[in-house]
């Protein structure tokens, strides 16, 4: 709380402008169906490295927080969500746009997400520190158990398919190995290239695997008719607003949650509040049919999941969302290594997170109201001319950054494997895990081995180790017990009708 105090009283105006612009571009990613936060926030990645690291990160962490907002508006207006985290608000948003209230159903959403987002920014403030404090005691051993921890997350982020998820996180794992060796400096996988010599850098990787991928894709879908007129949004009033406030605390809550655990995300918070929020409802029978209370639970909980999402990343390092490893991206960019050290070494860093988050959710609610003809405007445009101009964006952003044709390729090449990892319905979470993660621990475990006489008795002698390892132990039977039992009941419910008709 100290750290955000300070910086709100040494605000400069470089950084309340990132917060604003930060909020403007992710309204309007969010809006483009198709563009999720992940990839609004990966086009703007490049552009980041001219910028100072406060502003940088302000701006990503900003565009956030306005992409999970501005999912709702194609969701209401459409009936097409613009963020995965906003199909939610589909089922009663777009029945109050059908019965004439658009403007009331997007105020509900847009009240809510500052609402929630105030609440998460709360949350963030209060954990982040305290958490990493009780990590400033990390040896090598322990920063390697905490990467192993990051990696279980897999099993919950692998969709479908748990040997899908481990294949994209084995991906993420081999690129991280390429280029000089950690320990002994030797270049390795490096082909001849000099270009490889100080590895791939993951911000490549990202915008290949997420926006890239993403052009591929819907070069090949069909345009679709838009809406053509901007309904005027309308505020609940004050008894709307006392009705409001059970979904919207069910939503705040499940949001604070789903966002620390990794690999949760805003989707099932959405989901998982909506389901709250009918139950413990007065007017369950309103739900699906235009209920303002479930457009309030799902909008609630995926604003505050914008905030505390970033808990585990301050904290740990460890990114639970691909959002957040986008943001890891703008971190490793300018030298800042999110975790335990970076409160001490780089407060004055994580005091202007706080205070542009801030102005961020103040200023959600003003430009919200303002950018509505634009995001209409924008939705209603060709689809080819959509992907002509994000695709110049990637290019030119990533040849600014080194001036290199080299990196080009590697972001084209990673935009095909990523348009076909979508194809086969491979994960990109874990494959960018596996990148991330890979260098610490691949470092750490060197380490603990040179420290120990390539013992490896030395990651259970480590405190901090064993208790990493052994939660990341729970965290995989856990998720495996989960998956195993969520097929037995499947396959059961296959056999109910033909047991029933013989």
């Amino acid at each position: 709380m100290d750290a955000l105090l300070s910086s709100l009283a040494n605000l400069e105006f470089y950084l309340a402008l990132a917060a604003v612009l930060g909020v403007a571009w992710g309204i309007v990613g969010g809006a483009l169906p198709g563009i999720s936060p992940s990839i609004t926030m990966a086009l703007l990645l490049p552009f980041t490295y001219a910028l100072e690291p406060s502003m940088a990160i302000v701006l990503l962490a900003s565009t956030y927080v306005g992409a999970e907002y501005g999912g709702s508006i194609p969701a209401i207006l459409i009936r097409t969500p613009g963020t995965n985290a906003a199909a939610a608000a589909v089922i009663d948003g777009y029945e109050m746009n059908r019965q004439g209230k658009a403007g009331l159903a997007l105020g509900i959403s847009l009240y809510s997400g500052v609402i929630g987002s105030l609440i998460g920014l709360l949350a963030l403030v209060l954990l982040s520190e305290p958490l990493a404090k009780l990590a400033l005691a990390f040896t090598p051993p322990a920063y390697f158990a905490l990467g192993i921890l990051g990696l279980s997350v897999i099993v919950s982020l692998s969709g479908e398919s748990l040997v899908k998820g481990l294949i994209a996180a084995l991906l993420g794992l081999m690129i991280s190995t390429i280029g000089t060796d950690p320990v002994s400096g030797i270049s390795r996988f490096t082909f001849g290239f000099s270009d490889l010599l100080s590895g791939i850098q993951p911000i490549l990787i990202m915008v290949g695997l997420f926006a890239m991928s993403e052009l591929l894709k819907q070069a090949s879908t069909q345009d679709e008719v838009r809406v053509k007129t901007a309904p005027r949004i309308q505020f609940p009033d004050n008894a709307l607003k006392k009705r409001l406030i059970l979904p919207q605390s069910i939503g705040a809550l499940f949001g604070g949650f789903e966002g620390v655990m990794p690999g949760a995300g805003g989707t099932i918070a959405s989901f998982m509040s909506y389901n709250e929020a009918k139950r413990w409802s007065k007017s369950k029978h309103e739900f699906g049919k235009g209920s303002p209370e479930g457009i309030a639970a799902p909008e609630t909980a995926n604003n505050t999941v914008a905030e505390t999402s970033l808990i585990p990343l301050l904290s740990f390092g460890i990114p639970g969302s691909n959002s957040t490893a986008i943001l890891l991206g703008g971190f490793l960019i300018h030298g800042l290594i999110p975790g335990p050290m970076l409160f001490s070494r780089s407060g004055e860093i994580v005091g202007d997170l706080y205070a542009g988050l801030l102005i961020a959710a103040i200023a959600l609610l003003f430009i919200g109201i303002t950018i509505m003809p634009a995001c209409i405007w924008l939705v209603n445009r060709p689809r080819p001319y959509l992907n002509a101009f994000i695709l110049a964006l990637i290019m030119s952003g990533i040849y600014s950054i080194n001036n290199s044709l080299f990196e080009l390729s590697v972001v084209l090449v990673a935009g095909i494997i990523g348009y076909f990892m979508r194809l086969l319905k491979f994960p990109f979470l874990p494959t960018v895990l596996g990148l991330v993660l890979g260098f610490m621990i691949e470092s750490n475990f060197r380490r603990s081995l040179l420290l120990s006489g390539d013992e490896l008795s030395i990651f259970v002698s480590d405190r901090i180790s064993l208790v990493l390892l052994s939660v990341a132990g729970l965290f995989i039977i856990g998720s495996l017990a989960k998956r195993l039992l969520q097929t037995l009941i499947g396959n059961s419910e296959k056999q109910l009708p033909s047991s029933a008709e013989s």
